[in-house]
């Protein structure tokens, strides 16, 4: 399968050779949810934290007597039911994240390639280098390119200038080929691959 290549100004710069097994994949929603899912679970922090009744500052002694007192026969005073007492089966600190086989993260990888070429997303550059890191002469190529809302992966490293100028841009991200994965391929209206990093994704995914 072959797609157009053009440069950062619009212009056509030839063919390049797309992998089926990578790029012409079906549509699975069930992967990708499960690797976003995934993804996301392992940023989580897991430092969220409440006192328990060990925890908590307060008396351990009787409330009030067991019987006669007209109201309920409490114990402690740091129980839930008491203005500063603990909480009840609150939060505690842990990780979030799981283990997901790395053939589920393949697959879900080139699921999400293939559905941006399916549905048109895919743009294929040249290269993404700039002589300056300009941002304003970075806009005016995207606005040509019709981008407001997009993703780059570079090869194996970003330009240093095009990184920078790319800095001050919202909704525009960049990516070396290692660090491409699921969920900011999908967050972004539209995918830009360079030739580097599509022989890099092919490498990776063969």
């Amino acid at each position: 399968m072959k797609a157009e290549v053009i440069t950062l100004d619009a212009k056509k710069a030839g063919d390049v050779e797309l992998v089926d097994g990578i790029f012409n994949m079906p549509e699975r929603a069930d992967i990708l949810q499960r690797t976003v899912v995934w993804q996301l679970a392992k940023r989580r922090s897991g430092n969220h934290s409440v006192q328990s009744r060990g925890e908590v500052t307060g008396t351990t002694k009787r409330i009030g007597k067991q019987k006669g007192g007209g109201t309920a026969r409490h114990g402690a005073g740091k129980v839930s039911q008491f203005r500063g007492g603990a909480r009840a089966f609150g939060p505690v600190v842990r990780d979030h994240g799981f283990k997901l086989p790395k053939k589920i993260r393949a697959l879900a990888l080139k699921t999400a390639l293939s559905v941006k070429l399916a549905s048109g997303d895919l743009i294929v550059v040249d290269n993404a280098d700039l002589k300056a890191p300009k941002t304003k002469d970075l806009l005016a190529k995207l606005s040509k390119m019709g981008l407001s809302n997009a993703l780059f992966i570079d090869g194996a490293e970003v330009n240093e200038n095009f990184k920078r100028a790319l800095n001050n841009i919202p909704n525009v991200d960049v990516l070396p080929t290692q660090g491409a994965n699921v969920y900011d391929i999908l967050r972004r209206h539209k995918l830009v691959l360079t030739k580097a990093a599509v022989e890099g994704l092919s490498e990776r995914l063969k």
